[in-house]
Order: structure tokens, then C-alpha cells, then sequence
């Protein structure tokens, strides 16, 4: 296949995609991401309390994060309570994700709700 048709069949799958044409697991991608999203605010979170002492007031209040960490300010919601946190995730792929973990995930986090 030439340089030109690998480009035509490129677009159009990319247009099929834009467009919505592919059915695709958004229940299996919303749990993925939703999965990342969740593990990386705890890691964000929990990093700041052995830096500091303390659990940050707001997910703003992180420092040195990097440029992908920041999809935790748009697909979960923080509170700082007196004895911890919680999280929830707001956001997967598209829509808010099912998720479940072991209570063995939880152990040694300061989080104070379970998923």
C-alpha cells in the first residue's frame, strides 16, 4: 500500500472514530481511567502527607506534580477531613466508573471512605 493510501485509510478511521461509528466499551474504559484517576490522586495525596505531616487542605495544594497528574483536578473530588480524606471518582473515560477494590487496598491510607 503507497504512502497516499495509508494516509486516505489513516482519515478515515479517524473520522469513524470522531464520528462515533465504532462501538466501543465505554463501561470497560470508563473503569480504566477511573481506576488511574483514583490511584493517582491517592498516590498525590499520600505523598504530601509524608512531605509535609499533613494531608493537603486541596488537591491544589499538591506540589511537583506532573503534566498528566492534573486529569485528578477534572475526575475527583477531595475532602480533607479531621482524621483523613476522602476520595470519589467523578469521572472514567466518559461517565463516572463503577468501581470496587479489597479492603487489603485500603490498609495504611488515611482515605475514610471505601468505593
Amino acid at each position: 500500500m503507497g504512502l497516499r493510501m495509508k494516509r486516505i485509510v489513516s482519515i478515515l478511521l479517524m473520522a469513524l472514530l470522531l464520528t462515533g461509528c465504532f462501538d466501543f466499551p465505554n463501561e470497560e474504559l470508563d473503569k480504566k481511567f477511573g481506576d488511574q484517576h483514583f490511584k493517582t490522586a491517592i498516590a498525590l495525596i499520600e505523598l504530601h502527607k509524608v512531605r509535609y505531616g499533613e494531608y493537603p487542605k486541596t488537591l491544589k495544594d499538591i506540589k511537583f506534580t506532573g503534566d498528566w497528574d492534573a486529569i485528578i483536578y477534572h475526575s475527583v473530588e477531595y475532602t480533607k477531613e479531621r482524621d483523613g480524606y476522602r476520595v470519589i471518582v467523578t469521572a472514567g473515560f466518559m461517565d463516572k466508573p463503577k468501581l470496587n477494590y479489597p479492603d487489603e487496598f485500603y490498609q495504611g491510607l488515611g482515605m475514610r471512605n471505601r468505593l
